[in-house]
């Protein structure tokens, strides 16, 4: 395993810190905003500034748009709409990294990828722990809402694979499908199940707006940026497990920001978790794009 440089490794925990406070930004906006519309307008930002990266591959276009409908519209959506609901992000933010035990699941499955018994344990102690935080009573008080998460997580898996049939993919130009692919889903889907949209955009304020634009600019455009970077320079074995910081950060700010509670089935259950993730990605020999 190549060791990463001092200042790459800093560079690493700052990303995580941004991924992290994450969840309070998508929190506070998603209570002002209906969350798939939320997930339309963080799109909507987010593709205009990549325009310039948007490409036509040929031969490859299904797998961008399976990508972009799954990977970006869907898991987005159905995670927005899971914190919206949700009381806790701390059990939010540790049951969204079931996305990487899911996509070596689907890689099994679809890929035709062999795994061993040390990532097949990883994958049952990261589906084991969610189900211990399941049973926290501060999690079953909105139980649908870490369903929703959980269910977001395992599209974005399938995205992740159909990302895995791409070559040569630049990360702007990814963030550009992900955004442009997914736009008419997502306007489609606010405009069925929602109202509210053209009210949200004068009530939601600068704290509704200002976290908006802290997950497009810090979150998105930043941090995946600054990410993909260093996979390019270092091992994916010396990088991806150190995202696992993620929800430790998001854990943080969320006590501390929003006043969630943990108890001990909580923090046993995360940390079953957060090992068995940890696992696998020791094990995985490419990248698994993470953060929100």
């Amino acid at each position: 395993m190549t060791e990463v440089h001092r200042s790459h490794l800093g560079q690493l925990v700052v990303i995580n810190a941004i991924w992290g406070l994450n969840i309070v930004a998508v929190k506070l906006s998603a209570d002002r905003f209906p969350p798939v519309f939320l997930t339309f307008l963080r799109f909507l930002i987010v593709g205009l500034v990549v325009w310039p990266w948007l490409r036509l591959r040929r031969g490859e276009m299904r797998w961008l748009l399976v990508a972009a409908i799954c990977s970006g519209g869907l898991q987005f959506a159905l995670m927005y709409s899971g914190v919206a609901i949700s009381g806790n992000m701390s059990s939010v933010a540790i049951a969204g990294q079931l996305g990487v035990p899911f996509a070596t699941l689907m890689s099994v499955a679809l890929l035709g990828e062999i795994i061993h018994w040390r990532r097949w344990l990883g994958i049952a102690m990261s589906f084991a722990g969610v189900v211990i935080i399941g049973f926290s009573p501060e999690v079953l008080a909105s139980a649908t809402g870490l369903l929703l998460v959980v269910v977001a997580a395992f599209f974005g898996s399938i995205g992740l694979v159909a990302i895995k049939r791409v070559r040569d993919l630049e990360p702007l130009e990814l963030q550009a499908w992900l955004a442009w692919g997914s736009l008419p889903v997502l306007l489609t889907l606010s405009l069925v199940v929602e109202d509210g949209q053209i009210a949200s955009l004068g009530s939601a304020g600068l704290p509704g707006w200002g976290s908006l634009l802290y997950s497009v600019v810090f979150a998105s455009l930043i941090a995946h940026t600054a990410y993909f970077a260093l996979i390019r320079r270092y091992p994916v074995s010396s990088v991806a497990p150190v995202t696992v910081l993620t929800p430790l950060f998001s854990v943080f700010f969320s006590v501390l920001i929003l006043g969630d509670v943990l108890d001990a089935r909580m923090v046993v259950g995360g940390l079953l978790t957060l090992t068995g993730v940890t696992v696998i990605l020791v094990r995985e020999r490419k990248p698994v794009p993470t953060g929100t």
